[in-house]
């Protein structure tokens, strides 16, 4: 979990994400929630999915991680198919969602030993891995409290840990930052940046502006289940003239509210 230990992680080039053509649609939507959808994340990027509530990212960053095929179009992971490497792909992802995925009546430990014996880890190897995992989170101290006991932020910060346990060489982050104090959104920013230094590959859904300004090294907008315009924040504000990313969204998506 240390940013200078080239023994967890190293720098690499070519593409770590590459989507072509995706359309998935629920039962029950009137419209695809992604839309002839492309998307390329170079290895070693921090790339920003920003998007509307209903814009499609939840939906996108199901797809990549696995959790269900697309109607059509095709997904592949550091050059590997879902449909014929789904085990080899899910051994170098990280997926953290944006609903808080842990046991409220266990302690930060005994989540943290639950998911990491899910990967195939025990004995020392996985309490070495817990105790790093729990270090990264700020959470050493509170290690033996219920998670029914936690802060929001708390929580946040523990969801992001179990997707970190076994070192993945990709991370897919589903607004980790939502209804958090700024302490736990401050650590969370550095502890991310601090990964990415290190060479994991991170893929960062937000509708926050300033968070993808600030953290993303490239991003891509995504309204109606399609991207609509990507390219480094600061490249693009300079092409449109706009002052600020929220500026720019707006100018592309519109200021009508989305109550859908």
């Amino acid at each position: 979990m240390n940013a200078r230990n080239p023994s967890l992680y190293k720098k690499e080039s070519g593409i770590a994400l590459e989507a072509n053509s995706l359309v998935k649609r629920y039962n029950k939507s009137s419209r695809p929630a992604l839309n002839d959808f492309d998307l390329q994340v170079n290895k070693g990027e921090f790339f920003g999915l920003l998007g509307t509530n209903g814009a499609g990212k939840t939906t996108a960053v199901s797809v990549f991680s696995g959790f269900f095929p697309p109607d059509s179009g095709t997904v592949s992971i550091m050059g590997m198919d879902f449909r014929r490497q789904a085990h080899k792909i899910r051994q170098i992802i990280g997926v953290v969602p944006q609903e808080i995925a842990l046991y409220d009546k266990l302690s930060a430990r005994e989540n943290l030993s639950f998911f990491g014996r899910l990967y195939g880890f025990g004995g020392k190897l996985l309490e070495a891995r817990i105790d790093l995992c729990l270090q990264f989170a700020g959470l050493t101290d509170q290690a033996t409290r219920l998670v029914s006991a936690y802060s929001g932020g708390m929580k946040r910060r523990l969801n992001l840990a179990t997707g970190l346990l076994h070192a993945p060489q990709i991370l897919f982050l589903d607004e980790p930052t939502v209804g958090i104090d700024t302490q736990s959104r401050h650590l969370i920013h550095k502890q991310l940046t601090a990964l990415n230094l290190a060479g994991i590959t991170i893929l960062y859904t937000t509708h926050y502006m300033e968070e993808a300004q600030e953290l993303c090294s490239r991003i891509g907008i995504i309204d109606g289940g399609k991207i609509i315009l990507q390219g480094k924040p600061n490249r693009l504000l300079q092409q449109s003239g706009s002052r600020n990313l929220e500026e720019l969204f707006l100018d592309l998506t519109g200021k009508q509210l989305r109550d859908t």
